[in-house]
């Protein structure tokens, strides 16, 4: 059931698309031989035909088309073999030729959908309308002059793949799940490095609201929306202004707005044009693209195993919930340093250690796996240690941050500071004699009832063997000592 917000005057229902705009990990740009290289001095990566220079003409770029397919497939979504460049006609400071080269009724990629994973742990299917190629603008600078702006041009031709959602999403936390996966799938594809601080990957986010069941309301569309919490709080915060806005006699209107995070607002930038506006017609420089069935197919066989493929497999073959098994897999390299510490290994005891210490403790100090000071190996030697006895679950955790301190083994660290833990079970029992001898007043306390007291027993054998002690022969040993008479 699609979640609903309260006004004064009842339940809403929120309606919402996304526009994902990817920008496609390749060398050079869509059009040009230029670098598509992010930063460098402004105007550094322009060639002639990015600049708009007269006689240039465009020459796609084959490897931006592969991308492209590799990228529909990963969605589940229909590879058209004939598809059309078409020039999207507007007016930009930034945009020289004073049109995009786009693709409209004829796109590279058609219906598609991807699976979302929810914060209340349900699954929903998102239906993909669409996936066009196109040029990116270049870039407008305004705050290094009093009087003029200047333009940036470097970004101008780069590859961009617009990523068109169905209006299924029905809350902000559905749009930043939607973002969040789609932006997982296009980095373990490899089309797109998904660094939304660098432009990589942004969002216009179409939002709408209605009585439920009642015909879709009058959208606006938030432009360029570059993270997870902007899309959040820009979503939640439309939605509140045009229920506010139709509870108080007023009608929204359909236009173009920017979100403003120092305000935490939403503002009006322009009227919401329409497709007819930009008067889009077939690019004369460029022909029809053909891409046939076979290269389509050789490209299907590329494809690695995607987040939900492995998602679903690391729950069948290891056994994780599957909160686990999608934390595990939002990074490729985590999903794989996983894999690789479990082989052979305790797949549970191994995906807690990652998820509950380690990653808790990169998160801390700012660092991601890459940078990790402990290896999925050196996770393995230590889960070893843990399931043959020779050290505690207690001892581990310590035995873990001088591992995350040092870069060394968990087996040198356990021999180097005799930290093996205390098995023999006689050595043990001399142990909780004393401690029982020590203590006669609680032994009869314990007897009479109070059962709590066993866990103070627990701790002083603990306390007396260093927690070296192995823990299931000390509750053992300790019950038979202790039976009530």
């Amino acid at each position: 059931m699609a979640s609903l917000v309260e006004g004064k005057t009842g339940s809403w229902e929120v309606v919402i698309g996304m526009e994902v705009h990817a920008q496609i990990t390749a060398h050079s740009k869509l059009f040009s031989g230029a670098s598509a290289a992010f930063g460098g001095e402004p105007n550094a990566h322009v060639s002639l035909v990015d600049a708009a220079m007269p006689g240039m003409l465009p020459v796609l770029n084959e490897f931006c088309v592969e991308q492209a397919i590799r990228t529909g497939l990963g969605l589940n979504a229909q590879v058209n073999e004939t598809s059309v460049f078409e020039r999207k006609n507007y007016f930009y400071p930034d945009l020289p030729q004073g049109y995009q080269i786009s693709q409209f009724q004829h796109p590279i990629v058609g219906k598609g959908e991807i699976e979302i994973d929810l914060p209340d742990g349900s699954v929903k299917t998102i239906g993909i309308t669409r996936l066009h190629l196109e040029q990116d603008a270049g870039k407008s600078i305004h705050d290094q002059h009093p009087t003029k702006s200047y333009v940036d041009l470097n970004r101008s031709g780069c590859a961009l793949m617009e990523i068109v959602s169905e209006p299924d999403i029905r809350s902000a936390d559905e749009a930043c799940a939607y973002w969040a996966k789609l932006r997982m799938i296009l980095r373990y594809l490899g089309t797109c490095d998904g660094n939304m601080e660098e432009g990589s990957m942004r969002a216009d986010v179409n939002v709408s609201v209605r009585k439920p069941g009642a015909p879709l309301g009058t959208r606006c569309e938030i432009k360029n929306v570059n993270s997870i919490k902007a899309v959040q709080m820009a979503v939640d915060y439309e939605v509140q202004r045009q229920i506010e806005i139709i509870e108080g006699g007023g009608k929204i209107d359909q236009e173009t707005r920017l979100w403003d995070p120092a305000k935490g607002a939403t503002r009006s930038m322009r009227s919401k044009e329409e497709a007819h506006d930009y008067r889009y017609f077939p690019d004369p420089d460029l022909l029809p693209l053909h891409v046939g069935a076979d290269w389509i197919a050789n490209i299907k066989q590329t494809l690695p195993e995607l987040p939900d493929q492995k998602k679903h497999r690391f729950m069948e073959d290891y056994g994780l919930n599957a909160y686990d098994s999608s934390v595990l897999i939002a990074e490729r390299e985590r999903a794989d340093f996983f894999e690789s510490g479990a082989k052979g290994r305790d797949a549970k005891l191994v995906a807690n250690w990652i998820l509950n210490e380690l990653l808790g403790l990169l998160n801390k100090d700012g660092k991601d796996l890459s940078s990790s000071p402990v290896t999925a190996a050196q996770i393995g030697g230590l889960i070893d240690l843990i399931t043959d006895n020779t050290i505690s679950g207690k001892i581990a955790k310590d035995v873990f941050a001088q591992m995350y301190a040092s870069g060394k083994d968990a087996a040198a660290i356990v021999e180097t500071q005799g930290l093996r833990q205390v098995t023999d079970t006689a050595a043990i029992e001399k142990i909780i004699d004393e401690v029982l001898a020590e203590n006669p007043d609680n032994v009869a306390a314990y007897r009479s009832g109070k059962d709590k007291l066993f866990g103070f027993f627990v701790g002083q054998v603990m306390k007396k063997m260093g927690g070296k002690a192995n823990p299931s022969a000390v509750n053992d040993i300790l019950k038979s000592k202790l039976g009530r008479s």
